[in-house]
């Protein structure tokens, strides 16, 4: 059974930072693209970053030079680096894994979701 637990959010001001963590359980973790994704009050989910077993990495433009993610596959752990917070960063985040291992999957059909950290950025 995928287990995906987040944990790092909270409050911080403008120009703050802060950094998320995600881990993982019930598949082989190594094998799988993973990714943050987002959701505002009242605003559709967004993904937020994706990196691949090999470290490919892609992020939304929104947050592209601001937020940094990484995996540990040892420790089964995935990581958002989030830097220059500002209050459109408000949200829950979630960690996500798709039905497969990335050679059959890619980043794509995300079906294994954690259950939500909120992050609120205040000006």
């Amino acid at each position: 059974q995928v287990q995906l637990r987040e944990s790092g959010g909270g409050s911080v001001l403008a120009g703050g930072s802060l950094r998320l963590s995600c881990v993982a359980s019930g598949f082989f973790f190594d094998t799988y693209c993973l990714g943050w994704f987002r959701q505002a009050p009242g605003k559709e989910r967004e993904r937020v970053a994706t990196i691949t077993p090999g470290g490919s990495i892609t992020y939304a433009d929104s947050v592209q030079g601001r937020f940094t993610i990484s995996r540990d596959d040892a420790e089964r752990t995935l990581y958002l680096q989030m830097n220059t917070l500002s209050p459109d960063d408000t949200a829950i985040y979630t960690c996500a894994a798709p039905r497969g291992n990335y050679y059959n999957w890619q980043c794509s059909e995300f079906t294994n979701w954690g259950q939500g950290t909120q992050v609120t950025v205040s000006s």
